[in-house]
């Protein structure tokens, strides 16, 4: 294992057709923004295309649909050798999504990360408590990141000229 004493390793692994992500470097601190203090040990996060999404989706979660990040927390004995898990990030999804809700891309970018490896950590929003804490630790994390509180409603973004 190449973990270092307070040292987050993270792996990516871009699938043909993921097109334009954000650096290593980037999903890295991010990572380590959400983990905090406890930002060491080892994940792999995983571009994957719509159908290898949906597939992934229907059969951890069932439902038939491609969705934007699936986060695979690490078993008890991974986890004591420094594995905290795998994240799979649909890019399509997410840029999909990004320009539906008038978000900057780097920004959802930033989001799904640090929602994913949250769910790594041990987060969770199935019961209506869970989700708010979960909330309201992704905005933290987020501002000290230096983006904007993704729950919040947001205005088009101004159309680019070519």
């Amino acid at each position: 294992m190449r973990t270092g004493r307070g040292e987050l390793v993270l792996t990516l692994h871009a699938g043909k057709g993921s097109g334009a992500h954000p650096s290593s470097g980037a999903l890295r601190r991010w990572a380590c923004a959400a983990l905090g203090a406890r930002a060491r040990g080892e994940i792999s996060v995983a571009l994957v295309g719509c159908a290898r999404s949906r597939a992934l989706n229907r059969r951890y979660r069932r439902r038939d649909r491609a969705t934007n990040v699936l986060s695979f927390p690490a078993a008890d004995a991974a986890r004591r050798a420094g594995l905290l898990g795998d994240l799979v990030i649909c890019p399509a999804v997410l840029r999909s999504e990004a320009r539906a809700q008038h978000k900057p891309m780097t920004a959802h970018w930033a989001h799904l990360v640090v929602h994913g490896v949250l769910h790594l950590a041990g987060f969770d929003h199935v019961k209506t408590e869970d989700a708010r804490r979960m909330e309201r630790r992704e905005i933290q994390v987020l501002r000290r990141l230096g983006f904007d509180n993704p729950y919040r409603a947001r205005a088009p973004l101004p159309a680019v000229r070519a």
